[in-house]
């Protein structure tokens, strides 16, 4: 989950444990504002707090304010901030821009503590979830309605079968598009750490990737592919491209592709359809990988997965010829 949900779920942790807790939100922002709107800042009745309005600019005061509203037992706060004045002794963001924060708690009458489940549970299944807050009322319910609305798209994760050179470009590229990586490859040798930039498993995890030594079939199980989820095979050896892809095909990953010539794709269709896919959910695997941009080395290979991969995304990638 990314960090404003994880912001949340801990939240939900601390209530579930007997406490008071508050939720921070960027309702609105003008300028260089420092955190996007829909930030997340959970604020705990003793002053524990996880999550961020705006970098530490103005959080002690938002801080404040939450402990003040809990004490209070109802209501909400709006909070409007903007650029700093050295001579003031009122919080504001040196960083030029401005910011409105709302402060609800997390309540039934407020933002549910169920909202929270919900949206937990949409991120694992890979769907999408919209929430409205009244800003005169401070609650907070799934869409439709009026007011304040903040997205929750899903978490996207990519499973990357093989840790070969195309994958060691690709890895980055992911990561820079806010996807969550996974290398399968059961060899351990192809599977190190420092093949990928990293001397540990911490290492990995720290940057976001994680590798998985197992067989393709056994790590996609536990990795269960969801509507957010793509897979892409890249090791041109069928006794694990073929696992992988067999296990895709059997889940609504969004976006399935495999490396391999056109004359290789053709044979590696074949031996799918002998497991008993049909051809409709054979076509969901694209094959060559990538879109056709001339790809002539790894690395421009792996910018033509994620450019396929981002089109199959956002609805706009055409069938093959």
């Amino acid at each position: 989950m990314n960090d404003d949900l994880a912001t949340l779920a801990t939240a939900a942790g601390w209530v579930r444990g007997g406490h008071r807790v508050a939720i921070a939100t960027v309702i609105e922002t003008w300028g260089s504002a420092p955190r996007r709107i829909g930030s997340h800042l959970a604020i705990r009745d003793d002053g524990l707090f996880e999550g961020s309005v705006s970098g530490g600019c103005v959080e002690g005061d938002v801080i404040t304010e939450a402990q003040a509203l809990l004490a209070d037992g109802s209501g909400l706060v709006r909070r409007d901030y903007g650029v700093a004045d050295a001579t003031a002794w009122e919080v504001g963001l040196a960083c030029g821009g401005r910011i409105s924060v709302l402060v609800q708690r997390l309540a039934d009458d407020a933002f549910p503590l169920t909202l929270v489940d919900r949206l937990v549970t949409a991120a694992a299944d890979g769907d999408a979830v919209t929430l409205v807050t009244d800003l005169a009322t401070g609650a907070t319910h799934e869409a439709p309605g009026d007011g304040f609305a903040r997205a929750y798209p899903p978490p996207r994760r990519l499973a990357i079968i093989g840790a070969v050179h195309i994958a060691q470009a690709l890895v980055p590229q992911a990561l820079a598009l806010g996807i969550t990586p996974t290398v399968i490859d059961p060899r351990g040798l192809f599977a190190a750490p420092a093949r990928f930039g990293g001397q540990t498993e911490a290492d990995q995890r720290f940057a976001g990737l994680t590798l998985d030594r197992r067989w393709p079939d056994e790590a996609l199980a536990d990795w269960r592919p969801n509507a957010a989820s793509a897979v892409v095979a890249l090791t041109h050896d069928p006794k694990l491209d073929d696992l992988a892809l067999a296990a895709a095909l059997r889940t609504p990953a969004f976006y399935i592709a495999a490396l391999g010539s056109r004359k290789n794709h053709a044979g590696r269709l074949e031996r799918l359809a002998a497991l008993g896919f049909d051809t409709e959910t054979l076509m969901r695997v694209r094959g060559p990988a990538g879109l056709a941009i001339g790809a002539a080395d790894p690395v421009e290979i792996a910018l033509s997965i994620a450019a396929e991969l981002t089109a199959a995304w956002r609805g706009v990638l055409l069938p093959r010829a």
